[in-house]
């Protein structure tokens, strides 16, 4: 089966990039196609009997109008991009239906349920969907070339240019020199338009410190982090995202805000801004490198608190891999972790920026006993975003606000900002 080319008449767009076909009423997740296409496509991963199949489209026999003629040689060979053979509206249309379709599948979200019409954003300063990317990683192979990796794959595909690069890690040339002794070649452009080029793994413990400058909402922020450390690689991302958690959640001079996943303290130097001196903000992180930036990038803030370690810990939420690691106890006896003190119990506002995986039921739970009036929940995975909001509402919030944002053109990738509220209760009479 594996290597077979068949014939597919392709359905709906799917969460991960794909598009959903079936071969003999078995599921067939098909790469590079559209919705209402006819396609030849070799199977990539399955046999017959599981659960699914995946394929790549190898030839296009009734293509959809909203096709086009990928920008890049290299797509569809490199796993980098998913969407250029996609017209770049209809790249957003089909984010937009895919985060419909989790938050009604996996929030268990009606129609109703939706705060208003959602549709996904282009990021500011995006024109044409390339030359955005502002952090890239390129993998090197056995002849020390470098490129980017194959879609679910390790093997390296040698390239020249990536065209969603942005212009001045283009113009590193990274990729017209080879590199020998190097496992893989970091190269990051800064908002001040510097260039820092690491080869790992030989510089892996010589972290450079950058300074990322984000201008939102009246706010001019300088924030150090290392060049390898989390940012976001759209240039207008930060900004935008700052803007949206910023306007939802409205902070009130003397509020209190927890930070959680807080990173270097992007949203929590603008809480703290917004909050004032009479206010007080608490972020949370667990690596140790952001904190120390977090912690420089607050200090002139003094009602600002940064805490580390990680905020299911700190919560006091059990973690369920190390509970598996121990010899079982009797039910009901499961030892929880203390809940940190340094957290306050009640707050106003929380801001909810997790890993790609989510939050996860358990530290949502506790999130909703903050009895904040306000959460803003960021999140790059809608299918996370969509079991969380899940459960936020289970304990008694109502997703009240979503902005979608098209921070990966090309990609299938799509970032959102939502917001949480309390669900009002009618008085007894």
């Amino acid at each position: 089966m594996i290597g077979e080319v068949v014939e597919l008449d392709v359905g709906a767009v799917a969460h991960g990039g794909h598009c959903v076909a079936r071969l003999d009423g078995q599921v067939v997740f098909v790469r590079h196609a559209l919705p209402g296409e006819r396609v030849l496509a070799r199977v990539t991963e399955g046999e017959p009997g599981r659960s699914f199949l995946r394929a790549h489209v190898v030839e296009v026999l009734r293509a959809s109008p909203q096709r086009v003629e990928p920008p890049c040689r290299y797509a569809g060979v490199c796993g980098g991009c998913d969407f250029q053979h996609v017209a770049l509206p209809e790249q957003r249309r089909l984010k937009q239906t895919v985060v419909l379709e989790q938050l009604r599948r996996l929030g268990g979200l009606e129609r109703e349920d939706l705060p208003n019409e959602v549709v996904v954003e282009p990021v500011p300063g995006d024109r044409d969907g390339l030359g955005w990317r502002t952090r890239v990683e390129f993998a090197v192979d056995g002849d020390g070339r470098p490129g980017l990796r194959r879609h679910r794959s390790h093997e390296v595909v040698p390239l020249d240019r990536c065209l969603i690069a942005s212009r001045g890690v283009t113009e590193a040339d990274v990729t017209g020199r080879s590199w020998p002794d190097a496992d893989s070649i970091d190269v990051t452009e800064t908002s001040h338009g510097e260039v820092v080029v690491t080869v790992l793994p030989a510089q892996a413990e010589r972290e450079r410190r950058i300074v990322e400058h984000v201008s939102a909402e009246e706010l001019e922020l300088d924030l150090a982090l290392d060049a390898r450390g989390f940012w976001q690689v759209h240039p207008g991302a930060a900004a935008t995202f700052v803007e949206a958690v910023l306007q939802m959640l409205e902070p009130r001079p003397g509020e209190r805000a927890v930070d959680l996943y807080s990173g270097v303290g992007l949203f929590a130097c603008a809480l703290a801004e917004r909050v004032g001196p009479l206010g007080q903000v608490v972020a949370v992180e667990s690596d140790r490198a952001a904190v120390g930036h977090a912690r420089s990038n607050l200090a002139e803030h003094r009602q600002a608190l940064v805490v580390e370690g990680r905020v299911d810990d700190l919560l006091g939420v059990p973690r369920h891999e190390r509970a598996r690691r121990r010899p079982r106890r009797a039910p009901g006896r499961r030892r929880r972790p203390a809940r940190s003190p340094l957290l306050p119990h009640t707050c106003d506002l929380v801001v909810l920026d997790p890993p790609r995986i989510g939050a996860g039921a358990e530290v949502v739970r506790e999130v909703a006993r903050l009895g904040a009036r306000a959460v803003a929940y960021v999140a790059c995975d809608p299918a996370a975003l969509a079991r969380d909001v899940a459960t936020f509402r289970e304990f008694g919030y109502a997703l009240a606000g979503l902005r979608c944002f098209d921070a990966f053109p090309m990609t299938h990738h799509v970032e959102t900002v939502a917001l949480l509220a309390p669900v009002s209760r009618p008085t007894a009479d």
